[in-house]
């Protein structure tokens, strides 16, 4: 079964044999504390800012899940308000977790189909802007220049931005804003179960000025032990040395980014062409390069997923406001050119 299913997705080939050298290496025993922890550690933080583009002042930490990112977020560098910049489910849910820890955070919500305005997003009170980069329910990006703008336009807030479906997919403007962060299951190719935080020098020193030190993993003592390249609690070591061996691997981002860009147009042209499969999100400026999501008839759009499972090739199911009348498509580096070949020749029936 070739997965499409925008995460947990497909992982790059090479998985089954990096677990076979981790248990040969002893890496699935390893001590958290120990030196080789620690030079896996060090190797990993160095390839990501090298591979990905993430600038070298930036910190880098390791979390189980983008959800705990929300969370470790809220409770270190939300003191009384944030605003949460939104136009589907998951930066909706973004929102709503962290208004159970912090109640005085607010939601700006936009249309799918609408380009954000950075001269609009303008905010005098809160210390925490949260953007959702690529939403993964519809399948809509906020570009990096936007970003960049509404960082200009807030000099005193921190931007946060999840960016779970694109990091390691697309180039990304480190930065521009503050806090990145993202699971791996999605464009690093990766078994869920890890999830990568960077943070730039204006977040770590509002972490340390706030001092919220109440959890096991608070930003603060997370932090401290990364100075000494360990983490607060007993990571997924295993996780930690598959991203390294992955990342030894890949190419640099901006050349993952163009073949990922170059598929996505490939794509937009191929449904361009149906009368009956079509993208939801019709402004082009705001589509997804990562996920693709496509509308159509509810009793089709069935036929088309039941089935495409059946030739071994497993679709999104639609997801949030959209869920019974989409389905979604994976547009990660993991993917091979000859699958895609394949799905596109699945779906020329039903154009």
């Amino acid at each position: 079964m070739t997965s499409f299913y925008p995460g947990p997705s497909r992982v790059y080939d090479d998985i089954p044999k990096y677990v076979a050298d981790a248990h040969r290496q002893g890496i699935l025993s390893m001590n958290h504390r120990s030196d080789g922890f620690i030079s896996l550690c060090k190797e990993t933080v160095s390839l990501l800012k090298e591979k990905l583009n993430i600038p070298k002042n930036y910190t880098i930490l390791f979390n189980s899940s983008a959800t705990e990112c929300w969370e470790v977020i809220a409770q270190s560098l939300i003191q009384k308000e944030s605003i949460h910049i939104y136009n589907g489910a998951f930066g909706e849910k973004w929102f709503d977790y962290t208004k159970r820890l912090i109640p005085k955070a607010k939601s700006v919500k936009f249309d799918l189909q609408e380009e954000l305005n950075a001269s609009e997003l303008v905010y005098k009170t809160g210390e925490v802007i949260c953007i959702t980069q690529n939403e993964t329910s519809n399948g809509t990006q906020v570009s990096n220049q936007i970003i960049a703008a509404i960082k200009k336009q807030n000099p005193k807030h921190l931007i946060a931005i999840d960016a779970t479906s694109s990091m390691a997919g697309i180039s990304l403007d480190f930065k521009a804003a503050d806090i990145w962060f993202a699971s791996v299951q999605k464009c690093f190719g990766l078994p869920a179960g890890l999830a990568v935080m960077a943070f730039s020098p204006k977040a770590i020193s509002q972490i340390k000025s706030i001092g919220e030190n109440k959890h096991y993993n608070s930003l603060l003592f997370m932090n401290e032990m990364i100075d000494k390249w360990q983490t607060s609690c007993t990571p997924n070591v295993l996780g930690i040395y598959l991203l390294m061996r992955t990342l030894r691997k890949v190419k640099a981002i901006n050349i993952v980014n163009n073949q990922v860009v170059t598929r996505f147009y490939i794509w937009e042209d191929f449904f361009k062409r149906s009368a009956k499969l079509n993208l939801l999100i019709e402004n082009g400026f705001v589509r997804s390069y990562t996920v693709l999501t496509i509308t159509g008839n509810p009793v089709l759009l069935k036929k088309v997923k039941d089935n495409a499972r059946k030739e071994g090739l497993l679709l999104g199911e639609g997801y949030g406001a959209q869920k019974n009348e989409t389905f979604r498509i994976a547009n990660f580096p993991s993917i091979q050119e000859k699958e895609i070949a394949k799905l596109m020749k699945f779906l020329s029936s039903y154009l």
